[in-house]
């Protein structure tokens, strides 16, 4: 390795580590998680709605979303991959229960972004 390569390398690499750490960044159900859910899910999952009356699963706070369904939890914190409601907003499920119904699906950064705060314990933060 010739010594410029050697000094632009060695200068990137903070940056790279720097990065990386960022990408790790805590996920905030208040700041990150609700916005979204408010935006793309209030209009049928709270008290009255069509979702609601179809799942009982409601948005309308921390505590809703963690308690889940009629039918038990959409989430399992720690693991988006057990949780329910990570492969309904990723449409990994049944074509006619894939979430939102009647609305465009949630952005794949959205969607990343609910997994990761699935993933990091589901914390009412």
């Amino acid at each position: 390795m010739n010594v410029t390569r050697w000094i632009a390398t060695t200068a990137l690499l903070p940056l790279l580590v720097s990065a990386v750490a960022c990408s790790k960044q805590d996920v905030s159900f208040a700041r990150d998680v609700n916005p979204i859910l408010q935006k793309d899910c209030s209009g049928c999952h709270v008290t009255g709605g069509k979702g609601y009356l179809a799942s009982g699963f409601s948005v309308e706070s921390y505590a809703s979303v963690i308690k889940g369904t009629k039918f038990g939890p959409v989430i399992v914190p720690g693991s988006s991959v057990s949780s329910t409601l990570a492969r309904l907003i990723d449409h990994k499920a049944d074509p006619s229960i894939n979430m939102p119904q009647g609305k465009p699906q949630l952005s794949k950064g959205h969607v990343e972004l609910i997994a990761a705060w699935i993933d990091q314990g589901a914390k009412n933060n």
